[in-house]
């Protein structure tokens, strides 16, 4: 909602098929079929594709399985909250546990409760699920853009999956806000917010070819907050 107010595109939700009721690939499988679908009606060129979380790793793993397929990259990609790597893998996901008290990830980096609710006894190094991992499939993607904070667990991720990108010489941005953690952005009152919302806009109109609103408000004042 914060992409489409601020950047006046057509956003879609896609409602995929989620685990445990389903198993890998199944939200892939849904999402490419959403693309095909817009792949009719206009140009790669004129779509991006975006997701925070679950939908940030769910995001790269699509953008994998496009290139399995053989469909054009879209024009642009948005990881905010994730990287390449399904597991959260790196340093940051284990400060982060500390800190926070969470489910730390055992020694080999798995984490049970994601194999149990979608992933399965999947290779977690298979492209499919971690492109980060696939130099040739790297070289593929469009202008991708990261999106996490100091405190997230997903800090390691996103940042290794941007210097992949970066010295394959793909466009890649990453924007790190301090003192902030996971999906940080989704409280659309906060200041930083409103600095990552802008951040996504001017993204995704620079690399979809469209031109910034010249007069917009932000979610939090359309929704009368100040």
């Amino acid at each position: 909602i914060p992409v489409a107010a601020m950047t006046c595109m057509n956003v879609l939700a896609v409602e995929y098929r989620q685990g445990p009721e389903h198993r890998f690939p199944a939200a892939s499988e849904d999402v490419a079929a959403v693309y095909r679908a817009a792949l009719a009606r206009m140009p790669a060129a004129h779509i991006g594709i975006f997701g925070c979380s679950a939908g940030g790793v769910l995001t790269g793993e699509s953008l994998a399985w496009f290139a399995k397929e053989k469909l054009p990259m879209p024009g642009a990609a948005g990881l905010f909250c994730a990287g390449g790597d399904a597991r959260y893998g790196g340093d940051s996901r284990y400060v982060m546990a500390a800190i926070n008290d969470a489910l730390l990830p055992h020694a080999d980096g798995t984490l049970p409760i994601m194999e149990d609710l979608y992933y399965g006894d999947v290779d977690f190094r298979d492209p499919l699920v971690s492109p980060v991992f696939s130099e040739a499939l790297l070289a593929q993607f469009p202008p991708t853009l990261f999106i996490t904070g100091t405190r997230a667990a997903e800090l390691s991720n996103a940042s290794y999956m941007h210097s992949r990108l970066v010295d394959l010489e793909r466009v890649s941005d990453l924007h790190v806000w301090e003192g902030l953690g996971h999906a940080f952005h989704l409280d659309a009152k906060l200041p930083e917010s409103q600095q990552a919302y802008r951040v996504m806009t001017r993204f995704f109109a620079k690399h979809l070819g469209t031109a910034v609103p010249a007069s917009h408000h932000s979610p939090a004042e359309a929704a009368g907050t100040r």
